[in-house]
């Protein structure tokens, strides 16, 4: 993890002035987390990386690694013909001698190049400045048709992945992904803006939820319980809902702002929820000093089982088009009432964090086992403390309720989501990648 705090402390900067620097040769795993935390900071500083958009780029990011490997090795088999729409990818000449670093790098380089053309002139810079320095200090010692060989396949997937990227739905984000022709529902029930901010007079990205899958084949594959019906009685089970989380505000413990505040994952501000998805994967995967396979496995299952979940959650969100608690407390409860949390501009239901952490419990429990314990130092450059958690479920439970000390999502968001998420993550476990 020093690499990615490296190069996030790189990108912070105004100016880039200067270049991250190894120990050592850096291998094909140094390559991964580099380019990673690379991304990662560009998704906090590329305006149009809202959390549906930040998922989707960890997606292909993953699959664009795993290919990269996969290609060369006798052990792991292609995700092309299972990932929706994924044709057979560019291969090695047989025979033929490649670097598996030097192929990652011109890969990883090339995809995001090729995802983050909007992001500012810093970004570029990085960007530019980090492919130069890892290639001069990869390169050293490789012969030179092997580097002009590895280089050209890398980009040749890359390309490939780029390419398929193009027909999912999301490529193209207008107007910062709020439309301004979205037609708004009318009634009690429905999603109101709860920003001054102009552009959030419309919600985010309304049509997210019919892009395609990765995974999953078709959305509607994982079925959403309804929420509990919309009503202003103080004894129904809505206004229950609405209650417990006004109640929470005022009883919150210390511990429960702090776990608010460390799974908040604001766009702009932080890796968004899949970014933090990812984060501890990485830091797992350092931590363990995981072989290579394993870790393009597991970055390309997390992107793309966080992708699917975002989808689903964005799926239901436009369906139900639900009121967010600030709105309904405000009108029935205490006008005056503030969330600890901002709350985002799209509807509630269901809990995108919830599902996402769905998607995360199942897939890494598969991966890693029941009782995996972990430390989460994802927030730490934001000055926020480590949290230590026994097992994927104790942090993914956390994760969604967090949402709820946040006054941001009523219960049943917070627990049918995760219902949702876990059928969503399923798929993703279906995937072989082994021969």
């Amino acid at each position: 993890m020093k690499l990615l705090h490296k190069i996030t402390t790189i990108l912070c900067f105004v100016f880039f002035t200067s270049t991250a620097s190894f120990a050592s040769t850096p291998s094909p795993q140094d390559v991964i987390h580099g380019w990673y935390g690379l991304v990662i900071e560009l998704v906090r500083h590329t305006p149009t990386y809202t959390p549906p958009v930040a998922s989707r780029s960890y997606a292909y990011l993953g699959v664009t690694a795993y290919e990269a490997v996969a290609s060369g090795s006798p052990n792991l088999q292609s995700l092309a013909g299972q990932l929706n729409d994924l044709k057979p990818l560019p291969k090695r000449e047989a025979g033929k001698t490649y670097d598996d670093a030097v192929v990652l790098n011109a890969a990883m380089a090339a995809f995001t190049q090729g995802f983050f053309g909007n992001t500012g002139p810093t970004g570029h810079h990085a960007m530019a400045a980090f492919e130069a320095q890892l290639t001069t200090q990869i390169s050293a010692g490789i012969a030179p048709d092997v580097l002009e060989r590895s280089i050209a396949h890398g980009k040749a997937i890359a390309a490939a992945i780029v390419e398929w990227s193009k027909s999912d739905g999301g490529a193209d984000i207008e107007n910062l992904g709020f439309p301004e022709n979205y037609r708004m529902k009318v009634g009690p029930e429905f999603w109101v803006p709860t920003s001054t901010i102009a552009v959030q007079q419309h919600p985010l990205l309304p049509s997210w939820g019919s892009n395609r899958t990765f995974a999953i084949p078709k959305i509607a594959d994982c079925k959403l319980k309804p929420p509990v019906p919309y009503s202003e009685k103080k004894t129904s089970p809505f206004y229950k809902q609405a209650l417990e989380v006004y109640n929470a505000s005022m009883t919150m413990t210390a511990d429960q702002r702090a776990l608010a505040k460390f799974w908040a994952d604001d766009a702009m501000l932080t890796p968004t929820p899949a970014g933090h998805g990812i984060t501890i994967a990485l830091q797992i995967l350092d931590r363990d000093k995981v072989d290579l396979e394993k870790t393009v496995d597991v970055l390309a299952r997390m992107g793309v089982t966080q992708a699917d979940g975002m989808i689903g959650a964005w799926h239901g969100k436009y369906v139900y088009n639900r009121i967010r608690p600030i709105s309904y407390i405000r009108r029935h409860i205490d006008p005056k009432w503030e969330s600890l949390l901002i709350t985002p501009p799209f509807p509630d239901y269901p809990s995108g964090h919830s599902v996402q952490s769905g998607t995360l419990i199942v897939v890494m429990t598969k991966i890693f086992g029941e009782n995996f314990a972990f430390d989460d130092k994802t927030g730490a450059l934001d000055g926020l403390q480590t949290r230590h958690f026994k097992s994927f479920k104790e942090a993914g439970n956390e994760a969604a309720m967090s949402r709820l000390y946040g006054g941001i999502h009523y219960r049943n968001a917070i627990e049918n989501g995760l219902t949702y998420g876990k059928c969503i993550g399923e798929y993703t476990n279906t995937l072989k990648t082994r021969r």
